[in-house]
C-alpha cells in the first residue's frame, strides 16, 4: 500500500532544513525501495516549505514509523506532518511503481 508523508515547515526552519538535510537524505535512501517518491514543497521564491513523501508499507503504523524516523522530525524542521493512505490514479513520471 502507498502512504504519503505531508509536510509543512515550521516558520524560521530553512536553516535547519539544509544543516539536516544530508542525514535526511541518508534516511530516505537507507528505505530501499520501500520509499516511492520524496522531494521539496517549494514556496513563489522556489525555497523549501515543507516535504511530500510516498513510502510503500504493509500499514499505516509502518508509514508513520518510518515519517517519524525522518531526521527533518526531530531536528524540528516540520511544523506538522500527516500520513495518508494515497491511491495513485495517473503516473506520467514513466517511473514504474
Amino acid at each position: 500500500m502507498l502512504f504519503a508523508m505531508i509536510a509543512k515547515d515550521a516558520p524560521g526552519a530553512l536553516q535547519a532544513r539544509l544543516d539536516t538535510r544530508p542525514v535526511h537524505l541518508e534516511h530516505l535512501n537507507s528505505l530501499g525501495k520501500k520509499l516511492v517518491f520524496a522531494g521539496a514543497l517549494l514556496d513563489a521564491e522556489d525555497k523549501p516549505e515543507g516535504s511530500i513523501v510516498v513510502f510503500e508499507a504493509e500499514t499505516l503504523a509502518e508509514a508513520e514509523a518510518m515519517a517519524a524516523a525522518d531526521p527533518f522530525v526531530p531536528a524540528g524542521v516540520f511544523a506538522s506532518y500527516e500520513v495518508r493512505r494515497w491511491r495513485m490514479a495517473i503516473n506520467n513520471s514513466g517511473a514504474e511503481l
